[in-house]
């Protein structure tokens, strides 16, 4: 059962700064990271109840997953079958607000 794995755009701005940050010392650097955060992205194509639900999501739907330091946000829309990537953070960084 192949989801449809969707970056919805407060996801690609969040992929396209952490591009920009680590870019500023290393392309080949944010070249890799980027290509490795959507790969493991298209993990959940096939196993969308990978990642952990979020607990600060009051609904429950959010789970997250990790590659590397960063945190992947999505959700699963079984409705339509796909996986909505929300958002993308570092670690350290302060989580999205809306999630809660």
């Amino acid at each position: 059962m192949d989801l449809e794995v969707v970056w919805t755009e407060p996801a690609l701005a969040d992929a396209q700064g952490i591009w920009f940050h680590i870019a500023q010392d290393d392309v080949d650097a944010a070249d890799r990271i980027r290509d490795g955060l959507f790969a493991h992205s298209e993990l959940l194509r096939r196993s969308p109840y990978l990642g952990a639900v979020y607990e600060r999501d009051r609904s429950g739907r959010t789970r997250e997953t990790s590659f590397r330091q960063y945190r992947i946000f999505y959700e699963v829309r079984d409705d339509l079958r796909r996986v909505e990537i929300l958002h993308v953070r570092h670690g350290r960084r302060s989580e999205p607000g809306h999630l809660q």
